[in-house]
């Protein structure tokens, strides 16, 4: 029978496709045991949406074959998303891995169809996600999602997050009354999200998204300042007027220094054109994540509360538009865990 070493030594030929390592240095490769010509070990991903997981598990299981005496591979495959490095945490949110900002620049785009689907697609994979309103003055989460109610403080006086399709919820939609006007100065806007932040009791989370508000203002600055974000993501619409405030968003992201994940374009299609958001991402040298069809599937999705729109509709290119989200957040938690092993 091979030892650990020889077993180390032959799965090092195993390649993680996105992170462009082997999989012994980034060690995924945990409790190897081996008796009576059976191997078994445990096989960790950097992410339940690992496109690639089959594929590596087949990998695994012939390098490990070929090896004298080897007669049946037992594999164990689950996940562990990183966290940013102990360097960027000046201010984390306890628990929480990852937190990840939606953004635009402008109004109207579908940033909160984009949080939201990419939240509940996200969480569909196994992983522990939150999502987090940041519009004050316009909260729309609380639609996109399907649910009202109002929060509780516990003993501990911590806000209890709601909870819809596997996903931790807060908005200030929870505790305004309902169509209710909210004329907030900007520190008052920013206090609010502050509390969102360190207040709600998020408890482990592999993803926090965060769907911003319009505009580069107070909140977004509250955001960049308050926690270490894993990223942003742009979303835009392929017509000039949204590139030029998409290229505002990027301008702020970067002046704050904070890695930029891709760029989604929405609404793609013969009303707004396509095509704009892969210009985009190559003119900021950043990733182009995907586009999202303009499609009245997507928006009676969003109408009734089920953020992903069920696998029996399909978008004008034929495939079905909950496996557009489903893609995007795959290509999402790709760059997170590539920007986790970069730094």
């Amino acid at each position: 029978m091979p030892t650990n070493e020889q077993i180390f030594q032959s799965l090092s030929s195993v390649i993680d496709p996105d992170l462009k390592k082997d999989i012994v240095t980034l060690g995924m490769v945990q409790n190897i045991v081996v008796t009576d010509g059976e191997v078994s070990l445990r096989l960790v991903l950097t992410t339940p949406a690992c496109p690639f997981r089959s594929a590596l598990e087949n990998e695994v299981k012939q390098a490990i074959k070929h090896l004298p005496g080897v007669e049946t591979v037992r594999l164990q495959t689950d996940a562990n998303v990183p966290a940013l490095p102990a360097l960027f945490q000046r201010s984390p949110i306890p628990g929480v891995r990852n937190v990840v900002a939606v953004a635009s620049g402008k109004g109207g785009v579908g940033k909160s169809t984009v949080s939201a689907s990419l939240a509940v697609a996200l969480a569909e994979t196994g992983a522990a996600v939150g999502l987090l309103d940041a519009d004050i003055y316009g909260p729309s989460i609380p639609t996109m999602m399907g649910i009202r109610g109002e929060v509780e403080i516990d003993l501990e006086n911590e806000i209890m997050p709601l909870e819809r399709h596997g996903v931790k919820l807060m908005s200030f939609g929870f505790i305004a009354k309902q169509d209710a006007a909210v004329v907030w100065r900007g520190p008052l806007a920013s206090k609010a999200i502050r509390q969102f932040l360190k207040q709600v009791k998020w408890g482990n989370l592999d993803y926090l998204i965060i769907d911003t508000p319009p505009g580069t203002g107070d909140v977004h600055l509250t955001l960049f300042q308050a926690v270490p974000l894993s990223g942003g993501i742009i979303v835009t619409t392929p017509q000039e007027v949204a590139l030029a405030d998409a290229n505002r968003a990027i301008g702020m992201f970067k002046k704050l220094g904070v890695a930029i994940l891709g760029t989604i374009e929405n609404m793609s299609g013969e009303v707004f054109g396509e095509g704009g958001g892969e210009r985009l991402s190559r003119a900021h040298g950043v990733p182009f994540l995907g586009r999202i069809p303009l499609h009245s599937s997507i928006r009676t999705a969003g109408d009734r509360g089920a953020p992903l729109p069920s696998a029996g509709v399909g978008s004008p290119t034929g495939a079905p538009t909950g496996d557009i989200f489903r893609n995007l957040a795959r290509r999402l938690a790709q760059e997170i865990s590539t920007q986790a092993v970069k730094t």
